[in-house]
């Protein structure tokens, strides 16, 4: 087996010249070469959801066949090739990979090619300090029936040597081209593709732990995952896609409260400084999606409802033109070097970040640990919760979503008989999040509609002023609700009485 230790990054085709020219990949000190790949699966992706990839590569008239397996953190792959007769996986030549164990039965029947990618690859080493890394542009095209997409990305691969070295060259690539990390493998993109969901805004994927882990380990593997969802996202957002913003944030705050989590074993300084990080692209997000949700469910429905129509076309217009502002904004954070910076600083962190303190329990002792110690406090404060000022409650509501999250992180290492007390845990804390965050939307919406109010122009400053009234009123209704039935789940909450599955 080799371990395949890469970064890729995609290029904008403006970047392409400046990249090939800044790295000597220009006419003779490039190599050049044509792969064709054939990715294989089954009907149900067997192998993708155990973490394997099939492919069989034709180069230069010879078939390579490789087995590509996750590892814990991301940027270092187990990768086992073997040459074959043809185009046609050869499942004897897999014994010594983990595709051994589904290599048997029915699977060669079942085996099916899925997409194929064929790329021109230019490449050369590099040598960064006393690391060898080649560097690796590839342009071309992935294609699943009648579905295809372009490539243009940049890889580094650490052949020898130290990962830090691969992360200066990385530093240094996207200060003079610019070039941006992108998470995603092809056959990822490939089967993003055969699902049809290969340009639009992206969901979390399943999070993949084993009980024997070490916390540090854990945290690789969930910080990792956080990451992919963030920047799998980075067009949609480019794109002024609501979807694609929401999603961005999704991703940002599961990162963040994965750090908040596993805060007592991560190193202080480095994560300090990725917390800030974190925390300036939540913020230049945030707006985008605020506007955009008092938009959509507090503006609009009173244009069907007796409001004067002139105040609700106002509003209307006014926080239309707010809202383009907004993903503007959005769209140029995710567009600038301080972005850029992040994702490589981040994916670093996250890699080669050791823990703070020697820590000897497993994943599954420390996540039945951390559940416990959150619910209890959560609990407590839950049961003064008509006392808590605005504030208060949006800390508390943000308590309640780091747990809910730590069930979605954890989740995997419970048995199947302990699935039904966790969903109930979970449904509980989704409702009990609900309906704080809605609370803490009307405070937001509260200000939105006054300031709306206060700045009306003179033509229809009455007219403006009713219907933002309207809008305060509805709400503040809803709210008494609300906290009734935020109260009575925070009573209900109560420890898990069964336990992560022990190693």
């Amino acid at each position: 087996m080799n371990a395949e230790t890469e970064l890729k990054f995609q290029i904008a085709p403006r970047q392409l010249s400046s990249v090939l020219r800044t790295n000597g990949l220009n006419g003779h000190r490039g190599s050049g070469q044509t792969l064709v790949s054939t990715y294989f699966d089954t009907n149900k992706h067997k192998l993708r959801r155990h973490g394997l990839t099939l492919r069989v590569r034709k180069v230069d008239g010879r078939y390579v066949q490789t087995v590509k397996a996750g590892g814990t953190g991301g940027v270092t792959r187990g990768e086992w090739e073997r040459e074959i007769s043809g185009a046609s996986p050869d499942l004897k030549k897999t014994r010594k990979t983990p595709l051994r164990q589904f290599a048997t039965g029915t699977l060669p029947r079942k085996l099916k090619p899925v997409f194929q990618t064929n790329i021109h690859r230019k490449a050369r080493a590099k040598r960064v300090r006393n690391s060898e890394i080649e560097l690796a542009v590839d342009q071309g095209r992935i294609s699943a029936g009648r579905r295809s997409r372009p490539v243009s990305e940049l890889e580094l691969e650490l052949k020898s040597g130290r990962v830090a070295d691969l992360f200066r060259l990385a530093r240094k690539l996207e200060r003079s081209t610019g070039v941006e990390l992108d998470l995603r493998s092809k056959s990822e993109r490939g089967f993003q593709l055969v699902a049809g969901n290969g340009s639009g805004a992206q969901q979390a994927e399943p999070i993949e732990l084993k009980p024997d882990l070490s916390p540090r380990d854990a945290f690789r593997v969930i910080a990792h995952s956080t990451l992919r969802q963030i920047t799998a996202n980075a067009d949609p957002v480019r794109d002024m896609d609501a979807e694609g913003v929401h999603q961005m944030r999704v991703g940002l705050r599961r990162l963040r409260a994965a750090t908040s989590l596993f805060s007592d074993i991560l190193p202080r300084a480095s994560t300090a400084r990725i917390k800030a990080e974190l925390k300036w692209l939540t913020g230049e997000l945030a707006p985008a999606r605020e506007i955009d949700v008092f938009l959509t469910e507090s503006i609009r429905p009173i244009t069907a409802k007796d409001v004067p129509r002139r105040g609700a076309r106002a509003l209307r217009a006014k926080f239309s033109r707010e809202r383009q502002a907004a993903f503007r904004r959005a769209r140029d954070a995710v567009a600038s070097a301080r972005y850029r910076r992040l994702l490589i600083d981040a994916i670093e962190w996250i890699e080669a970040g050791r823990s703070r303190v020697k820590d000897d329990r497993s994943i599954a002792a420390y996540a039945a640990q951390v559940l416990d110690r959150r619910i209890r406090k959560a609990r407590k404060e839950g049961k003064r919760l008509n006392d808590l000022d605005p504030m208060q409650r949006h800390k508390l509501r943000i308590k309640i979503k780091k747990i809910r999250y730590a069930v979605d992180f954890f989740e995997i290492l419970y048995s199947d008989g302990d699935q039904k007390e966790l969903a109930d845990l979970s449904d509980r804390l989704k409702q009990i999040q609900s309906a704080l965050g809605s609370l803490n939307d009307f405070m937001a919406h509260r200000e939105l509609a006054t300031e709306a109010a206060l700045t009306a122009p003179p033509a229809h400053r009455r007219a403006q002023a009713f219907a933002s009234g309207v809008i305060v009123g509805q709400e503040r209704e809803t709210a008494d609700g609300l906290m009734k039935d935020a109260a009575t789940e925070l009573h209900r909450l109560r420890k898990l009485h069964v336990v992560p599955n022990a190693a």
